[in-house]
């Protein structure tokens, strides 16, 4: 009876987490409210680096914080989201074997910023091009990925 028991538990816990909703965080640039998630039916999260370099690069973690590296390859810690809907539904625009989203980052407050800075939430594209497997942000910085 314990065992049958342990298997429901097992089966109710896998089963809300499968149906778990998507978190959706509210933001807010240029006194307008944007909303933005991690998650978007690609795996978006990873390592981004330019064409044939290895530095500079962009880690996406899951979570929705990763590192951005700039040109003079110092370091900042971001927090980062696609935008979507309120429901969670991502916002794309569809082209010719791509789409192209807006890509939402701030710098966090674990990172060398300025406190001013903590709280500009800038943008830039983010596109995946299904043809060639590649995922890029602001056309620069490039993954790869497997369906």
């Amino acid at each position: 009876m314990k065992n049958f028991t342990l298997l429901l538990t097992a089966l109710v816990l896998s089963a809300a987490h499968s149906f778990a909703q998507i978190k959706v965080t509210k933001i807010k640039s240029d006194k307008k409210d944007h909303y933005i998630a991690t998650v978007i039916g690609y795996p978006i999260t990873g390592l981004y680096t330019y064409v044939n370099q290895l530095a500079p690069t962009t880690i996406l973690n899951e979570d929705g914080t990763g590192i951005m590296q700039n040109e003079d390859l110092t370091k900042e810690n971001i927090i980062w989201g696609i935008e979507c809907s309120e429901s969670g539904i991502p916002i794309f625009k569809e082209g010719f074997n791509s789409a192209s989203y807006s890509f939402w980052y701030k710098k966090s407050s674990t990172s060398n910023s300025k406190a001013a800075d903590e709280n500009q939430w800038s943008s830039q594209s983010f596109s995946i091009h299904y043809d060639k497997k590649k995922i890029y942000i602001s056309g620069e910085r490039v993954k790869e990925y497997v369906e």
